[in-house]
């Protein structure tokens, strides 16, 4: 790949993704699969005005080691010098960049049960600092090719041509792979914003989501919700992209309200393991009944980590023509598969997608129809025949998705 379009990547990532501002505080998350593009996407921080960057380098053997090795008492501890960490960030509002390339079958034969009651022991300790950073800060998530990742997902190539080609869709899909990223990128956000209008002058109540497979799902929305895409805000008004690439205009629906069954269309990828062909049926607005080919038994044990794992965190509309769909690739990764079509997210909630959300306490967010838990894992349900419905406060019906894709 030309390092002078990588460079252009570097700055997408800087200057519209974190949108780096003088003087600011970067923490970027990345394994050891391209360390010169990282180092790229440190020297564009600086050029930002970043007054330092700092780089969390991790691998992800040394992560299963740790995993398989370490005890759930030594895995359920926030350690001194990592509380620390997390002190800085937050009380800094440091930016943060986590650059994903993981094999997505690289935590395979881990004890699912020990890592889960970790992450449950490690959650509230690390809360207050993730809720002093929650819309306070500019972060953002991308990707670049790891072998491993590469190989999985063009299994039939060398792996270095594998790693080119990688390299390919991830620029391609991330808007990444013309002259003026950055414009490209204005243009795209334009277009989310003027979605996100149309949908929030409706005074929706209710989706409803139809499609040949199965799913037959009501969702109901928020009173005071709203929909959101692309670009988002800091509460010092600072405009950064948390997704490159992203296709979605998204809403938190209402907790505890939802109805019926939904079938997934893509692998979940989640804690490391796959899990395959698996259908939902909501209750209540909860999760009552699991299944699936491969994986069921990890997914019951995701949908009950805590009790709002089990509800809708959020409702994502993305048309089924998306520039990752029409790739034709499989990333097994959710950044990208969920960008590919509809998806749900089981667990947390965003509070801002509450109108004048700003106004509100955490906890005044969650009592007004936002889903709070320590998980947010999004899966992918849009198919080629998807319907949603929208239905006003006033019974109004109105076509919002339609064969997949906008209906307006």
């Amino acid at each position: 790949m030309r390092k002078t379009q990588l460079k252009k990547y570097a700055k997408l990532l800087a200057r519209v993704g974190l949108n780096v501002k003088k003087g600011q505080t970067v923490f970027i998350g990345a394994e050891l699969d391209q360390p010169e593009f990282v180092t790229m996407v440190v020297e564009e921080c600086y050029k930002a005005g970043a007054s330092e960057v700092y780089v969390e380098w991790t691998h992800q053997p040394v992560e299963k080691l740790s995993a398989e090795n370490r005890t759930l008492e030594s895995l359920s501890q926030l350690k001194p010098w990592a509380k620390a960490k997390w002190e800085f960030k937050a009380e800094n509002y440091s930016c943060r960049l986590f650059i994903e390339s993981e094999d997505p079958d690289g935590m395979n034969g881990i004890d699912q049960e020990k890592m889960s009651a970790a992450r449950r022991a490690i959650y509230p300790q690390v809360k207050p600092y993730r809720l002093a950073l929650e819309n306070r800060h500019q972060w953002c998530i991308a990707a670049v090719p790891g072998k491993a990742w590469a190989k999985k997902v063009f299994p039939d190539l060398p792996e270095r041509k594998a790693i080119e080609e990688m390299w390919k869709v991830i620029l391609k899909t991330s808007r990444a792979d013309g002259k003026n990223p950055v414009q490209a990128w204005k243009e795209h956000n334009a277009d989310l914003d003027k979605r996100c209008a149309y949908l929030n002058g409706l005074g929706l109540k209710y989706l409803e989501y139809k499609s040949a497979n199965g799913t037959d799902l009501k969702v109901e929305l928020n009173e005071d919700g709203i929909f959101c895409g692309g670009k988002e805000k800091t509460l010092k008004g600072r405009i950064f992209n948390p997704n490159i690439p992203t296709e979605e205009v998204f809403t938190s629906p209402k907790a505890g309200a939802a109805e019926g069954i939904v079938y997934s269309t893509k692998p979940l990828s989640y804690m490391g393991e796959l899990i395959e062909n698996f259908s939902l049926r909501f209750e209540n607005g909860k999760v009552t009944e699991v299944k699936a080919e491969k994986g069921e038994a990890l997914l019951k044990q995701m949908v009950s980590m805590d009790e709002g794992a089990g509800m809708l965190g959020e409702c994502a509309l993305i048309p089924f023509e998306s520039p990752i769909n029409q790739s034709g690739v499989l990333f097994f990764n959710t950044l990208f598969d969920e960008n590919a079509s509809c998806h749900f997210a089981l667990g947390h909630g965003f509070n801002e997608c509450l109108k004048g959300y700003e106004k509100y306490t955490d906890e005044e967010c969650k009592k007004r129809g936002i889903n709070d838990s320590m998980i947010h894992v999004d899966f992918m349900i849009g198919a080629r025949d998807t319907s949603i419905v929208g239905v006003t406060k006033t019974g109004e019906r109105i076509q919002i998705f339609e064969n997949g894709t906008w209906a307006f």
